[in-house]
């Protein structure tokens, strides 16, 4: 499995070895990630233009695209500068006006002689009673009129490409496909209908309709199969390499954890205890851990990880979780010390702000083992960090660590068990091309004495009547967010909203009880403004979204957002579970600013209507789409071109068993069809995979 396999050289060639497309064209390709006659491949009409043959443009329906055979007339050039060149025509029944403008008479009067026969397909309107078309798409004589194709394909262009340059490249490619083996099980093929990779290549770039550009057409669904065919065998291969790294098996005594459960004012939820169960069997086996556990907010996660690092511990290892930003990391130490107090172990936090001999001090006592648990950033990765003997590594809020800084965690630990943690629901599509390589728990319930949270949607034409009912909630001893909008990507102007809106707050409920916090302020000034709020000094926090995550106010019951409607679903239901987390009855004001366009208002409804995250990202997979849900830069979500997330999810599901039963069935994809699926990773360039099967 050295290289790339002969057959697929021609479509690994240079683009300009194509018909049509010089270097400057494959220059401008390069706009759309296309760099070989492969990605053209992929890249699929989006629409077809139906160019076929008519004897006369009269009874169409104008405007339309029309191709028809005419007899030249007479040329009547512009009067002034900038006028149009007129050439009257005529066709089997009727005639009309071919429209040029910054025209070369010379050189039309060599393309259409008048008298002469031609083939002239493009768009054609009535203007002033009289049918023109404007430049027409096509010119030709009528014995090579048959270039012209029945049905166009409509390619995506970027600047400088025209259609006729995206049609020949493709066409070209097309004419050098090899003949590829099936990758597909054949039973699977033949109860879906499928027809074999080259055939529904060449369909999909021949659409006779609208129906074939759609991503139902059979021919684009084979197709989608295969990229996540592809994409699913590669997880699988990760998946069995991680599995067969050698792993430790971590047996808990049950000591130190029954002293943190009897610590406990309430018995964990089912979920809870099903999730401890099922992380601590895995530590107890001896292949790798690689689990995600999923819960939605408030579900109570930091409990469930804070177990399976006690079964660390308590089978004589170490355990570190690691969170993405500071705050959190700070917010994770927080919430675990009052747990590692009750069961007697040590607990540090390493982050890039320890410096010189403070962080040495850490580094020796991790290295001796002294440290049990470590909570950090990212700074946990540097290469100066080692552990006695670490056994279990948690990963907060995975989408921001790919699979490869998985891998370099898990080096740290000679086949350490990993466990990721989400506080976003993330629908099962989703979670299968992300996470296909993972087995999953998840905590679908709340903890006792949650209550359900009260949500309106208000105009911010009633701001007023807000904030009088926020005067009376605080006169009671209630405590309130207040989130401004990120307006636009500019920070000073997020800023200047923050701003206004808290001395307006201030000025109506008094100096001393409002406080700020925002992205722009030194570390320092954030902790303080947090910690007044969580001690009660302040009642009001005015912030942006630096709150989403993770802080823990039990006596705040009222969430404020303003212009929610311009917030993504996920953020505005993380953000609502800031509320709601002690036992008076909570309220979340959505404020919007009328009119509400259909999305937005659909959004909020949603929110109003349930809590329950699952539900709620589901909703948001449908109208975003997934690239938005998390941001695809840092997602390290595959750029799919063909399959689409949102609509195929069932078909991602078919792929990921069909991909880990053909390594069940082949582990070493020596069969006809592993050596033909070989080829399908080199086609969809998953090189990752490639070199897990060559060292695996």
């Amino acid at each position: 499995m050295t290289g790339r396999p002969e057959q697929l050289f021609p479509l690994f060639a240079g683009l300009e070895t194509l018909e049509g497309v010089g270097p400057k064209t494959a220059q401008l390709y390069s706009h759309l990630d296309v760099e070989t006659p492969r990605d053209l491949l992929f890249l699929l009409p989006y629409a077809v233009v139906d160019r076929r043959r008519r004897t006369t443009i009269a009874g169409a329906e104008l405007p339309a695209t029309l191709t028809v055979e005419i007899t030249v007339g007479v040329h009547r050039p512009p009067r002034g500068r900038g006028g149009a060149y007129r050439i009257f025509v005529e066709d089997a029944q009727t005639d009309f006006q071919l429209v040029f403008f910054h025209a070369r008479g010379e050189y039309l009067k060599k393309v259409l002689p008048e008298g002469a026969r031609r083939v002239v397909s493009g768009k054609v309107e009535l203007f002033d009673g009289m049918a023109n078309m404007v430049h027409p798409d096509h010119i030709l004589p009528v014995s090579e009129a048959d270039e012209i194709p029945e049905f166009e394909p409509v390619y995506p262009l970027t600047q400088g490409v025209t259609q006729k340059t995206a049609y020949k490249a493709a066409q070209s490619t097309l004419a050098r496909l090899p003949d590829l083996p099936e990758w597909i099980d054949p039973a699977l093929a033949s109860r879906e209908n499928w027809t074999d990779w080259q055939t529904a290549i060449r369909a999909a770039h021949a659409p006779h309709g609208l129906e074939d550009v759609a991503p139902t057409a059979p021919a684009r669904v084979r197709l989608a199969y295969d990229e996540l065919l592809a994409h699913q065998l590669t997880l699988a291969l990760a998946r069995r390499r991680e599995r067969k790294a050698r792993g430790i098996s971590s047996v808990g005594t049950g000591k130190l954890q029954s002293k943190v459960l009897g610590s406990l004012p309430y018995r964990p939820t089912d979920a809870q205890a099903r999730a401890i169960e099922e992380i601590a069997a895995d530590m107890a086996g001896p292949e790798r851990m690689n689990r995600l556990l999923q819960g939605d907010v408030g579900s109570g996660k930091t409990l469930v990880a804070f177990m399976a690092l006690l079964v660390a511990v308590e089978a004589g290892g170490q355990g570190v979780m690691m969170a993405p930003t500071e705050i959190l990391a700070r917010q994770h130490l927080e919430g675990l010390q009052p747990l590692a107090e009750e069961a007697g172990v040590v607990l540090e936090l390493l982050t890039g702000r320890d410096k010189g001999s403070e962080r040495q001090a850490k580094l020796d006592a991790l290295r001796r083992g002294d440290i049990q648990i470590l909570v950090g950033t990212h700074a946990v990765f540097q290469s100066d960090v080692e552990f006695k003997e670490l056994r279990l590594a948690i990963v907060d809020e995975q989408h921001r660590f790919g699979v490869r800084q998985r891998m370099e965690l898990a080096e740290k630990g000679v086949g350490a068990d990993v466990l990721v943690m989400t506080a976003t629901p993330i629908p099962r599509s989703l979670a299968l091309a992300q996470y296909g390589d993972m087995d999953v728990s998840v905590l679908d319930e709340k903890p006792p004495g949650r209550k359900p949270i009260r949500t309106a949607i208000v105009s911010t034409d009633r701001l007023d009547e807000v904030i009088d009912h926020l005067r009376k909630a605080i006169s009671e001893g209630r405590q309130c967010y207040w989130v401004c909008p990120l307006v636009d990507e500019s920070e000073v102007s997020d800023l200047i909203a923050a701003e206004e809106r808290f001395k307006r707050l201030r000025a109506v409920l008094g100096e001393g009880g409002v406080g700020l916090v925002h992205g722009q302020m030194p570390p320092a000034d954030k902790d303080a403004a947090m910690s007044d709020f969580q001690s009660g000094k302040t009642k009001v926090l005015v912030a942006t979204t630096v709150i989403e995550v993770g802080v823990n106010v039990p006596n705040a019951t009222i969430m404020v957002i303003e212009r929610a409607e311009i917030f993504g679903l996920a953020q505005l239901h993380q953000l609502r579970g800031r509320v709601g987390r002690g036992d008076a009855d909570s309220t979340c004001l959505l404020l919007y600013q009328a009119p509400l366009t259909e999305g937005g208002r659909r959004r909020l409804e949603v929110l109003r209507e349930t809590e329950d995250g699952f539900r709620i990202a589901e909703t948001d997979l449908q109208m975003r789409g997934a690239g938005d849900l998390i941001g695809t830069a840092q997602s390290g979500l595959p750029k799919f071109r063909i399959a689409d997330l949102e609509r195929q999810s069932a078909l991602m599901a078919l792929a990921q068993s069909d991909a880990r039963a053909l390594l069940a069935a082949d582990p070493d994809l020596a069969g006809a069809r592993g050596k033909a699926a070989r080829l399908l990773l080199w086609l969809m360039k998953q090189d990752q995979a490639i070199r897990l099967i060559s060292v695996g």
